[in-house]
């Protein structure tokens, strides 16, 4: 079993929802971002997504954007990000990468895979790449032992749920909304029917939900029915809301994480069986 699918395992066999937290590499610097990334551990995430920054981030919201504007400002570059997910994974938790395929294209798809794989990396997670046209990254993958991890969207096709989930390995990440990511004041009630979609076409892979969550009541919501809560833009506005107080936005981050992490850890507000 992959090491993002053990961690979520785990939590499935307590009857609750694994957190997996999302943290763009160079925001506000490197070496904060590292701690942040350790912090959000420590506040009881199981899975970690360390974000490669990325000029024009399709998917991603303001906050985000903002966030990795200005750690390609900074200076951040994927060699920064391998550094990071060799500090984080030193922890224990699996650490998947996120980022938008270009860069991976550009460095070399079996290269990265490889030097991924040799920083403790659980895997990737790619927004903009679909598994039709994944090849090389699927074969790179299989031959480093790393997780693939693809998205499906309340558009998709049955058909295309089934084709994308039995391309993943680790889990399969479910868009809760056709919009990008961002806090929200609820999670989109179609949340729930994509979930069920997807296991019904195909009940192999974990299927975790993303975008517009950032409450504990939210996550709790969510572990009613989904097998991980994938919070993103909430720990990102956290870390940043002390304006240039390092430590405050750490303790703000780590808050904000365990109420999170305690929703998800709940076993959901519904008590369904998952």
């Amino acid at each position: 079993m992959s090491r993002s699918a053990a961690a979520i395992e785990a939590r499935a066999g307590d009857g609750t929802a694994a957190l997996v937290g999302y943290l763009p590499v160079g925001f506000p610097d490197v070496e904060t971002s590292v701690r942040a990334a350790r912090t959000l551990v420590d506040a009881g995430a199981d899975v970690i997504e360390l974000g490669l920054p990325y000029s024009d981030p399709g998917m991603d919201g303001e906050v985000i954007q903002h966030a990795v504007q200005t750690a390609l400002d900074t200076g951040t570059r994927t060699a920064d990000v391998l550094r990071a997910v060799e500090q984080v994974a030193e922890t224990g938790a699996a650490v998947l990468v996120m980022t938008y395929f270009n860069p991976v294209h550009r460095y070399g798809v079996d290269r990265f895979a490889r030097d991924l794989a040799a920083a403790g990396g659980a895997g990737l997670i790619t927004p903009d790449l679909i598994p039709d046209e994944a090849g090389e990254w699927i074969s790179a993958a299989e031959e480093h032992d790393l997780d693939r991890v693809f998205l499906v969207a309340p558009s998709s096709t049955d058909e295309r749920l089934a084709m994308t989930a039995r391309a993943c390995r680790g889990f399969v990440y479910a868009a809760s909304t056709m919009g990008v990511t961002g806090a929200r004041a609820s999670v989109d009630g179609a949340a729930q029917e994509l979930v069920a979609r997807t296991r019904a076409a195909d009940d192999r892979h974990h299927v975790c939900v993303g975008l517009g969550v950032s409450t504990g009541g939210q996550a709790a919501e969510i572990a009613g029915y989904a097998d991980g809560v994938i919070v993103g833009s909430a720990f990102v506005r956290a870390l940043a809301g002390a304006a240039g107080d390092t430590e405050a936005g750490l303790r703000e981050l780590h808050s904000l994480a365990a109420e999170i992490a305690a929703g998800a850890h709940s076993g959901g507000t519904e008590g369904e069986a998952r």
